[in-house]
């Protein structure tokens, strides 16, 4: 096989898109790494000689004070994650009191490894406080007049200034620390017995003790070793006239610098004021109403995540430890926060509430949004245009770098207010009565809880996220184009600087500059250590030839940009030189380092000199682009919680007092349709603060603490995120099934209605960046959905198998919202089909299973509860509960409880569709009959008929020894009734005849088993009506496909001869235009299409000729009767009808008939109420099948009754009827013409839907003689289809 060339394999590969729609609904991806970017100084500024200078002695400090901050931050990492130790000591019992001195070894030996960590940062700290101070005592000697501290040198102070007095904050707050020292100490004395030498040991941990004990002990060193030597009031007055103008006017670029001028401000001020002499000179540099300003305006400083800073709390603190400070009683009187004036607190309150500020946000971060991307539009647009004018491509590449520059300090300033927050929410805890979810007393929640949990409100919760959202978005969209604004950032940059230094440089050396050597010197400097003479020799001829006509002094140089920028020395040196300039190394200027205050430099030039001096700071951030990104997008603080599981003595608190939880869960909650897209953004606050514990701490069981609760917190977003989207297209499917006419008669149709919520984003989320692992978040869902929905069919069936068979509707309902909730998920998510879903939780996936869980329940509670408890209504073809207590008792489980989303969605929509639900919940008719049909269908349905039909045998077999018993009963002979006897006779007559008083029960037996018997059969009725409409409904939706036409007779006709159908011939012709196409894929495919319209063809042809239920059920009872034929319908023995001795199921049924009827019309309320008119279906369907229906006619009691009434009726004259005639009888007469009208519609329906021609009857020849069992010739009916049993 010939290789491929290398040139193809890149071509092939670039046609490949590593893109997909996945939403960027996530902040950028967290990357645990360690290099050091280029605010870093990578080389440690050690080009700064090249440029000779006299930097050497600055730039060789200015790296011991970067080392020391680093370590600095190491020391302050160790302090801020240590935890006792002393609580995970164990404790000896009694019993092993002999051990004591293994366990002091051994306490010994673990404490001495964290007692060691402490010794190392006392050290450190007097080391560093001994290098700070000798630094600053070098720019207080009187002969230094030049080469003052430069800018970063300033800025080194701070920081570390800034570093030990967080060391000395947390050494202050940190009590566990003194409490495993006293164990220590305590081990040590015990230990130490058995030593020799110990002097040295026992020094040091008194050091150590003074150390730890003393309060700002590590100030109070570094005041000792400033003022040692050398008063450096000079270089203190500089710093803090550098904070206070940096503060003032706004100069501190990003957040960070500006809280480490707010913190060490404070300090810088005792210390100054604290001098021996001169202590007063402070405040004619800088005016002691600005610093009140200061402070005032930021009362609060955020120093650590759970911990805040005061200036107020740390004057006064100091002022007991600072004599001198301690005059300074306007400092002294600032308030605290928790001392604020209520009208104060709330202007605070409205400053620091992000709440009160999102609005503006908002509109800050559209517009950007808008700007950034049509920036980048522009500069992909001249990435792709070749030989582009040469301005236009500055001015876009100048626009980009605008734009980042906007992009960070937007970054800087929303980072900023959400630290600033936090701080004032630690400083005011929330002091009102707690929310109880318990009712537990207030007392017992934590402090963390009332400064976290409970102290966001709910706009404030939905503020923060929304911030959050808006830092992560334009975080991620800032990140994404690193490496397409690259060339174009350094590109502005190399542009600025060559601008500078080549031609603003020059015109100054031409004018103001010419007389002044030392100053023409610096700026001559300046030149030569940035200037690019390598980006002029790069033109096209064409320019230069066109150049050389152009005065040399009428023309700056023009060049061109090169992505080259300039180092971190060079920016280093550059600000140097230009602060030499303008200050000419005056460390007590007036006016500060751009004031016009004394200057030789004329106004235009020195803002000139301003404006390049700052951007030189912002071009270390816009070089080191991912780094100023990822710190200013950092929100891991509001995770960690040291100092208050310390004070609360926890090991951890619960996921719902975790910042990032709440706001999830704020979410969620809310359902917020604007805010579900950024559900994912808290989880980002995760991934920060892990890159914190492993990178910035470097402490592993805090990235533990952090996986457990990430691990946690995401299976309980997943499930309650699926939850949410069940819940909302349950309550869309429920919303969109609800009938419109209930819609347009409801007051409030409103409230029925679903708000639109955007979920396709998160159902794109394929790859969510969490710890380090990428989630299929889809796939999660999606799981999750496969369980909810077999959850709720599973509570549905729980639901229907606790009520009675009147609830299939409503289960049905529920099964089609449940459905239509399935099919619109599905357009947003791969999941699995609903009928699998079904037949898995019906139990019916095997192709041989015909019953199912709904089939088997349906069945389960007719036979149970159905077929005895319920009566027919046959006027309104309904069965209803009887009132009377049921003859068996049914024990069903109780109702399961379930959220709405179970139901309908909401509590409205279940409202709702529970009144629809109501309205077939009392009885059972054919709106129930469809909701079995459309649940069962074809394939459970024939198993329910089956098992109804064995029932109903069961029970013929059932009764048979019961009739005889009522069989034996009667009496040898029995006569017509007589008319003259009248009703009262007649009625004391059968009475005196049917002399069942002893049989009360068997006879309320046989009367409930042919009662059931009746339910069965009407029941079948039903069922037969609705399979007809069904079947004439699919009949006419297939019958077009299949080629039938109305006859002109009414039957069916077929409008081919010998032809194929409209389906097979569609399908034919459509394969054969296919395959007949050169270009066909694949067309087996096709033929095997149309083979199957041809099986389809004859599958639904099959099925065209479809029977009756009814006939088919009438089929099984009359030949489940056979058997009992010969004692139910016994032949005379002379051939002709037996009307005195006759004991045939006429004769019982209509025995039972007139009894039930006088007792029912004596007590109206009772015996119809328990029977209903169930018991004519199943007696009348007996006597017809068993060929008695016109000796029941005949003979029946309560019809011969009826005669004798009318007959009476009419004999007896108007005039002559005494107002007691046939008085009591009205009732039983009545009852007795009801009875009969329904029989004879019960005759009617079966000789309708059952003819008995086909059956043996008897016929009298010409001559008289009888003959036997003669069959007649009729059509096919559902006899001949009757299956036989055993077969």
């Amino acid at each position: 096989m010939a290789a491929v060339p290398v040139e193809e394999a890149i071509a092939a590969l670039s046609t490949f898109s590593l893109e997909d729609e996945q939403p960027e609904v996530q902040g950028p991806s967290v990357l645990v790494s360690t290099e050091r970017g280029a605010t870093a100084s990578p080389i440690e500024y050690s080009d700064v000689n090249a440029y000779r200078l006299s930097l050497s002695e600055d730039t060789k400090a200015l790296n011991q004070l970067n080392t020391l901050i680093q370590e600095g931050k190491e020391m302050a990492s160790v302090l801020y994650t240590y935890r006792s130790c002393v609580k995970a000591l164990p404790q000896l019992p009694n019993s092993m009191k002999h051990s004591q001195a293994d366990l002091y070894l051994e306490t010994y030996q673990v404490l001495d490894l964290e007692m060691s960590r402490l010794r190392e940062i006392q050290r450190w700290q007097a080391s560093a406080a001994s290098k700070l101070a000798a630094d600053m005592q070098r720019f207080s000697r009187p002969e230094r007049r030049i080469n003052g501290p430069t800018i970063t040198h300033l800025w080194s102070m701070l920081k570390l200034l800034d570093v030990l007095v967080q060391l000395d904050h947390l050494k202050n707050a940190k009590a566990s620390i003194p409490n495993d020292f006293s164990w220590y100490k305590r081990t040590f004395t015990q230990v130490s017995v058995q030593w020799q030498d110990t002097d040295s040991m026992r020094e040091e941990l008194d050091d150590l003790q003074i150390f730890l004990s003393t309060r700002w002990a590590i100030l109070l060193n570094l005041h000792v070793e400033m003022f040692r030597v050398n008063n450096v009031e000079d270089i203190l007055q500089v710093l803090i006239v550098f904070a206070v103008e940096s503060l003032e006017l706004d100069f501190a670029l990003l957040f960070p610098e500006r809280h480490i001028l707010l913190r060490v401000l404070p300090v810088l001020v005792v210390l100054a004021t604290s001098s021996e002499k001169d202590s007063e000179s402070l405040y004619k540099r800088v005016k002691i109403n600005r610093l009140i300003n200061i402070f005032k305006s930021d009362p609060v400083i955020p120093a650590f995540p759970d911990l805040h800073l005061s200036p107020a709390a740390i004057l006064k603190e100091l002022s007991m430890y600072f004599q001198k400070f301690s005059a300074q009683t306007r400092l002294l009187t600032l308030p605290a926060p928790h001392e604020l004036p209520p009208r104060e607190a709330q202007d605070y309150q409205r400053h620091y509430l992000i709440s009160n500020h999102i609005g503006g946000i908002r509109a800050e971060h559209d517009d950007f949004t808008i700007r950034f991307a049509s920036a980048m539009n522009q500069l992909l647009l001249l990435k792709s245009t070749d030989n582009a004018d040469i301005e236009w491509c500055k001015e876009v590449k100048g626009n980009m770098y605008d734009m980042v520059i906007e992009g960070f300090q937007l970054l800087s300033k929303w980072t900023a207010r959400i630290w600033e927050q936090c701080a004032w929410k630690f400083s005011r805890p929330y002091k009102d009565a707690v929310p109880s979810e318990t009712n537990e007393a207030s007392a017992s929640y934590s402090d963390y809880e009332k400064v976290v949990r409970y102290n966001y409100s709910a706009e404030e919760r939905k503020a923060l996220v929304e911030l959050v959202s808006y830092i992560k978005n334009i975080g991620s969209m800032m990140l994404r184009s690193d490496t397409l604004v690259a060339d174009a950032l350094w590109e502005t940059i190399h542009a600025e600087v060559q601008d500078f230094v080549q031609n603003t440089l020059a015109t100054m050396l031409r004018t103001t500059f010419r007389k002044k050597k030392d100053l023409s010197r610096i700026l001559s400097d300046m030149r030569t250590l940035s200037a690019d003479w390598m980006a002029n020799n790069s033109r096209p001829e064409a320019e230069l030839q066109s150049m050389h006509h152009v005065g040399e002094e009428s023309r700056g140089n023009i060049f061109y940009p090169r992505a080259v920028a300039p180092t971190a020395a060079q920016v280093h040196c550059l600000q140097f030189l230009i602060y030499e300039v303008v200050s000419g190394g005056n460390l007590r200027k007036p006016g500060g380092l751009f004031g016009n205050t004394g200057s030789e430099i004329p106004v235009n030039e020195l803002k000139q000199l301003e404006s390049f001096f700052y951007k030189l700071s912002f071009f270390l951030h816009i070089l080191d682009y991912t780094a100023t990104v990822s710190t200013l997008t950092d929100l891991g603080f509001l995770w960690f919680r040291e100092f208050y599981l310390e004070s609360s003595r926890v090991i951890q608190f619960p996921i719902e007092c975790s910042l990032p939880w709440m706001l999830v869960d704020h979410v969620l909650e809310s359902q917020n349709a604007g805010l579900l897209e950024s559900v994912m953004m808290p989880f980002d606050i995760y991934n920060d603060s892990a890159q914190q514990a492993l990178v910035v701490l470097k402490q592993r069981f805090l990235y533990d603490e952090i996986e457990a609760e990430v691990d946690h917190c995401f299976d309980i977003f997943v499930s309650r995120l699926c939850e949410t989207i069940f819940t909302y297209y349950k309550s869309w499917a429920a919303s969109e099934l609800l009938d419109p006419s209930f819609l347009f008669a409801s007051d409030n149709g409103e409230k029925y209605s679903v708000q639109p919520m955007r979920l396709s984003a998160l159902f794109k989320m394929t790859r969510v960046k969490l710890l380090g692992r990428s989630i299929n978040l889809r796939s999660l869902i999606a799981e999750r959905m496969n369980k909810v929905f077999r959850e709720n069919l599973e509570f549905l069936f729980d639901r229907f198998e606790s009520q009675d068979l009147c609830a299939i509707v409503e289960l049905e309902k529920l099964l089609d919202i449940l459905k239509h909730t399935h099919e619109l998920l599905s357009k947003d998510l791969s999941i699995d089909s609903f009928r699998l879903i079904l037949n898995e939780m019906q139990e019916n996936i095997s192709l041989v299973s015909f019953s199912s869980r709904l089939a088997s329940q349906i069945w389960s509670e007719m036979q149970s509860d159905f077929l005895p408890n319920f009566i027919l209504c046959n006027t309104t073809q309904r069965f209803i509960r009887s009132s009377k207590v049921p003859l068996a008792s049914v024990q069903k489980p109780s109702v399961p409880y379930a959220k709405p989303s179970f139901y309908c969605g909401t509590q409205d929509l279940n409202s709702a569709h529970q009144s629809f639900a109501r309205l077939h919940s009392g009885f059972f008719g054919i709106p129930h009959m469809f909701s079995i049909v459309r649940l069962l269908g074809s394939r459970s349905l024939p198993w329910l008929i089956r098992a109804l039909l064995d029932h109903m045998s069961n029970k013929i077999t059932t009764l048979e020894p019961l009739i005889m018993g009522l069989q034996e009963t009667l009496p040898k002979s029995i006569g017509l009734l007589h008319f003259d006897s009248g009703v009262t006779g007649c009625m004391r007559l059968v009475k005196e005849q049917l002399n069942w008083g002893t049989k009360s029960e068997l006879k309320a037996e046989v009367l409930h088993g042919i009662k059931e018997i009746g339910s069965v059969l009407y029941w079948m009725g039903l069922l037969d009506i609705v399979l007809r409409e069904v079947d004439t409904t699919h009949f006419m939706q297939t019958a077009p496909w299949l080629g039938f036409l109305p006859g002109a007779d009414g039957q069916i006709s077929y409008h081919q001869d010998g032809g194929d159908s409209p389906v097979v011939n569609l399908f034919k012709s459509a394969t054969a235009a296919i395959v007949s196409n050169p270009g066909c894929p694949n067309p087996t495919s096709f033929h095997t299409m149309s083979k199957q319209a041809e099986a389809a063809d004859l599958l639904y042809k099959a099925n065209m000729n479809t029977g009756s239920v009814l006939e088919y059920a009438l089929a099984f009872t009359s030949a489940a009767l056979d058997k009992y034929c010969s004692k139910w319908s016994a032949t005379p023995k002379t051939g002709f009808i037996d009307i005195t001795t006759s004991k045939d199921f006429y004769r019982i049924y209509s025995g039972l008939q007139i009894g039930y009827l006088e007792e029912s019309s004596q007590s109206p309320s009772n015996n119809h109420k328990v029977l209903g008119d169930s018991v004519a279906w199943g007696g009348c369907t007996i006597i017809y099948l068993l060929g008695q229906q016109l000796h029941f006619e005949l003979f029946d009691f309560s019809y011969q009754v009826l005669n004798v009434a009318e007959v009476e009726a009419i004999s007896v004259p108007q005039s002559q009827k005494h107002p007691h005639f046939g008085q009591g009888w009205e009732a039983l007469i009545e009852a007795m013409k009801k009875a009969r009208r329904l029989n004879n519609h019960v005759f009617s329906m079966l000789k309708a839907r059952c003819p008995l021609e086909d059956k043996t009857a008897c016929a009298i020849k010409q001559s008289g003689a009888p003959l036997h069992r003669i069959k007649f010739e009729n059509t096919v009916s559902a006899f001949e289809t009757l299956p036989q049993r055993g077969v």
